[in-house]
């Protein structure tokens, strides 16, 4: 029986939206989830495959994976081979600051249209970001990555809006009043009938336009909002089993197995992530 190989690597900072991964995944499949940050990915080889924004992906060796705020998405090995990636997560009020810097004044959020881009100058400045991060480099070169992988980011982007004003357009007010009763409540054991009752709507007019608005369904929302939730405790240490009751999990069995699924990672391995 042929051996799997897969492994991850992770890195996050102590005191602002920045964090990175270098994976290699042969049989992983990401379940359908978004990150409150852009989330840049470079394969490195192989072929990563995923759904996003409605339509089916692949992503080959030095294209780029461009995911703006919010933007749902899957992920898997296109075959058997698997792939090797790199991805830099980067918060928007981060992204904002460093565009603010370079242009000298306030600017507005780029967005991408395309989830996947053929931009060789952009994976290399991503791919230089992503080396100094998990590498130990300096603080200042650290900054001086990110400004450049900003940079060239804002260049190939080709919109300037809110992720999140864009996708709350496209929400009706029954489906917009569903998310705030999630995002309230998200510890409760909410029903579908308690959930519609909030929305002022039908169960199944509920769960077909919140799909269409959000991208996924309400328990995979409501499941986020408490995925979320953990990563903040994860990160300032809490023990695992405290984070997992604390934030609607069963168990700490059932945190691990929807941390992995979503991403790719073990909670113990993000808490202990390096940070310097």
């Amino acid at each position: 029986m042929e051996q799997v190989v897969e492994w991850s690597r992770y890195w996050r900072s102590a005191d602002r939206p920045l964090e990175a991964m270098h994976a290699r995944f042969e049989r992983h499949a990401y379940h359908r989830h978004s990150h409150e940050t852009y989330s840049f990915g470079v394969t490195e080889d192989g072929y990563q495959a995923f759904r996003c924004r409605g339509g089916a992906h692949t992503s080959a060796a030095g294209m780029v994976i461009a995911f703006n705020p919010d933007d749902p998405h899957d992920g898997h090995p296109a075959d058997e081979l698997g792939f090797t990636y790199r991805i830099v997560h980067i918060g928007p009020e981060l992204v904002a600051d460093v565009l603010a810097d370079i242009a000298d004044r306030p600017t507005g959020l780029p967005l991408f249209d395309s989830p996947v881009v053929a931009d060789p100058v952009l994976a290399r400045n991503l791919r230089g970001l992503h080396a100094a991060l998990l590498d130990g480099a300096s603080a200042l070169r650290r900054d001086e990555l990110l400004t450049a992988a900003v940079g060239a980011m804002a260049a190939r982007a080709s919109t300037r809006a809110s992720t999140r004003r864009l996708r709350a357009s496209t929400a009706t007010g029954a489906v917009e009043r569903a998310r705030r009763r999630l995002e309230d409540s998200y510890l409760d054991d909410v029903g579908a009938d308690d959930l519609a009752r909030a929305a002022g709507c039908s169960r199944f007019a509920l769960y077909r336009g919140f799909r269409r608005a959000y991208g996924m369904a309400p328990s995979d929302y409501r499941r986020q909002l408490r995925l979320r939730a953990a990563r903040r405790r994860l990160a300032r240490g809490d023990a695992i089993g405290d984070v997992a009751a604390a934030t609607g999990f069963a168990d700490q069995a059932h945190l691990t197995r929807w941390f992995v699924r979503c991403y790719g990672m073990t909670p113990g391995g993000f808490r202990g992530a390096r940070t310097d």
